[in-house]
């Protein structure tokens, strides 16, 4: 029904956001949070079916059941751990998608299909390690070969 009179439309602002956990999983503050294919935030992992969704802004245990516990966390850009070796991150990647390793540390590639998308590559420093960018929306629609941004 279309509208007839003005409407006070709620709006959520910010980059904190607050949103409900997986079962029985500890995430630390200052953890890459990940949000599994159930919808549920959990601990960045290695592991497949998540996207990376931002960073953790408390510790915080998951209830007996999915969904009993929320927790606070942050979008945004923050510096994470640099993978090793050949799945070490250089300057060459800054714009491409890294790929969570824990919860501190991303990777170049998706591990042979073993590692979720954590967000995109904004820099790199080798005193702080990766800067990664979370925008879950983004993330998605780039790795469904929705959106190519450049």
């Amino acid at each position: 029904m279309t509208l007839s009179a003005d409407r006070n439309t709620p709006r959520a602002e910010g980059d904190i956001q607050k949103q409900g956990m997986a079962a029985s999983v500890v995430c630390y503050a200052g953890g890459i949070l990940m949000r599994n294919a159930a919808g549920y935030l959990t601990k960045g992992a290695t592991a497949t079916g998540s996207v990376g969704v931002g960073m953790a802004l408390e510790r915080k245990t998951g209830g007996a059941s999915a969904g009993d516990e929320k927790i606070n966390f942050r979008k945004g850009s923050f510096w994470f751990k640099n993978s090793t070796s050949t799945d070490a991150i250089t300057v060459a990647e800054i714009g491409d998608i890294c790929f969570i390793v824990d919860d501190e540390q991303v990777a170049k590639t998706n591990g042979t299909g073993t590692r979720s998308p954590a967000g995109f590559v904004e820099d790199v420093n080798s005193s702080l390690g990766i800067l990664v960018r979370f925008d879950e929306v983004l993330t998605r629609l780039y790795v469904e070969g929705i959106a190519n941004p450049v």
